[in-house]
């Protein structure tokens, strides 16, 4: 048997987690530079909020006591997702995590546990330690216990858990849902489906195995067997990307090289750590910009760079300085810009890194190596960007510091640290409160 673990209404549950007063109130969690609606939570559908509802539309629609919005924390909903997926690692035989939100168990051993039971109290387990509520979905294959998951978030009865565990509650599960739903049906394949007259996943469980082969791909395949009962969708384990983007449309247009350096030198960092994390490094470092493709009253450009490295490596110091060299070598003036990215790839495992004979220095190798794991254990303690690199902060000069050099008075120039707040709007952000001491809640006191 297999159990799913997924958090409702993702987004919007971390950010009720701190503000209980919003439990029965419409929340929307936008998208980046608050463009449009990427969560909401059940009340906020019952009003028909749709998925990708622009947020100036939303606002035209509802009011803010109507409909609370917040801007994406992805810092936010990291941390507490994690906390989630631990207790659930700690109680189940086998765990993998499939995404932010979700993760599968294996429940092999467990043949003489009440799974209902166990789902029940590891809900209330996850629920009065993170205050995240969570659906689990049992059953004999991944793809029902997806389906199973699905009743158990939408039908209260089932008090967050869902068991299909014999032949009849398998085939009334498969009679009520969509096959539009069905995890493994894509977009493009669920209109050949229709056409076939197949609506439900019951209808499509009823063809033969070889009408599905005829007509479709492998994948239908699996997903015709998984819902027939047979488990043949692979345990896949974490595995490491093949290469590692990180870009931003910018909050507004930017023309000067000093402040997209800035912004860059952000973006190729975070790659750096994304590289650490995962036990990889590079070999390649790529840079992309681009104007406002939408302002036709501009003028347009857009350019990318790369740069092979000698020596694979995931020191933030040397991507950091690769990817300014690609930013040299594409950047033009005269032009807005609103969009750029830096992009690793080649990667491989940094237990067996292939060095150059010239360009490698061991000594220097390690002090960097080093230098990495004291900063991201600092920022991991005290919040992300506690302590950056020289590169990722922006010198600017001050009204009264431009009229003491006019005067002749010379003075040290101000150091303006950005962040990616100033790559995006984050208007109605909330604070990290599990992830920056700056941020944490504070409980007022009222005297007597």
């Amino acid at each position: 048997m297999y159990a799913i673990v997924d958090c409702d209404n993702c987004y919007v549950s971390c950010e009720r987690v701190f503000r209980p007063d919003l439990r029965t109130t419409p929340v929307v969690v936008l998208s980046n530079n608050d463009g449009c609606v990427v969560a909401r939570s059940n009340e906020a559908k019952k009003l028909g909020i749709k998925a990708g509802m622009p947020y100036f539309k939303l606002r035209e629609q509802f009011s803010e006591s109507q409909v609370v919005a917040f801007s994406s924390n992805y810092e936010l909903y990291a941390d507490i997702t994690q906390r989630v997926m631990s207790i659930v690692k700690s109680s189940a035989p086998t765990f993998y995590r499939y995404s932010i939100d979700e993760a599968f168990c294996d429940l092999s051993g467990m043949d003489y546990t009440d799974l209902k039971s166990w789902g029940e109290q590891l809900h209330e387990k996850v629920m009065r330690s993170t205050g995240m509520p969570v659906s689990i979905g049992i059953a004999p294959t991944k793809t029902l216990a997806k389906m199973a998951s699905h009743y158990a978030k939408k039908y209260k009865g089932y008090k967050h858990c869902c068991v299909i565990d014999d032949e009849q509650k398998r085939h009334r599960a498969l009679e009520l849902y969509e096959i539009d739903e069905v995890w493994g049906v894509g977009r493009r394949v669920a209109p050949q489906l229709h056409q076939q007259g197949v609506h439900t996943a019951y209808d499509l469980s009823c063809r033969s195995r070889d009408w599905v082969k005829r007509h479709f791909a492998l994948p239908l395949e699996r997903t015709w067997c998984e819902l027939n009962g047979i488990d043949c969708v692979p345990n896949e384990e974490y595995a490491p990307k093949k290469s590692i983007c990180t870009s931003r449309s910018f909050a507004h247009n930017i023309k000067h090289f000093d402040e997209v350096r800035t912004l860059v030198s952000k973006f190729a960092a975070r790659c750096s750590e994304k590289l650490r994390k995962q036990g990889s490094v590079a070999a390649t470092v790529s840079i992309f910009l681009s104007t406002n493709h939408f302002r036709e009253d501009l003028a347009q450009y857009d350019n990318s760079s790369k740069k092979l490295l000698l020596t694979p490596t995931n020191s933030t110091q040397a991507i950091v300085s690769a990817a300014i060299d690609c930013l040299r070598a594409v950047w033009r003036e005269g032009y807005e810009y609103k969009r750029a990215g830096v992009i690793v790839y080649d990667i491989s495992s940094a237990d067996s890194i292939q060095t150059d004979l010239f360009d490698y220095d061991s000594e220097v190798y390690r002090k960097r190596s080093e230098l990495d794991a004291v900063i991201d254990k600092i920022n991991k303690i005290n919040g992300a960007e506690t302590v950056v690199l020289a590169s990722e902060q922006l010198r600017s000069e001050s009204e009264s510091d431009r009229s003491a050099n006019t005067a002749g008075t010379k003075k040290s120039e101000p150091i303006k640290t950005l962040t990616f707040k100033d790559a995006i709007r984050h208007d109605l952000r909330s604070p990290n409160y599990t992830t920056r001491w700056s941020d944490i809640l504070s409980v007022g006191q009222t005297e007597d």
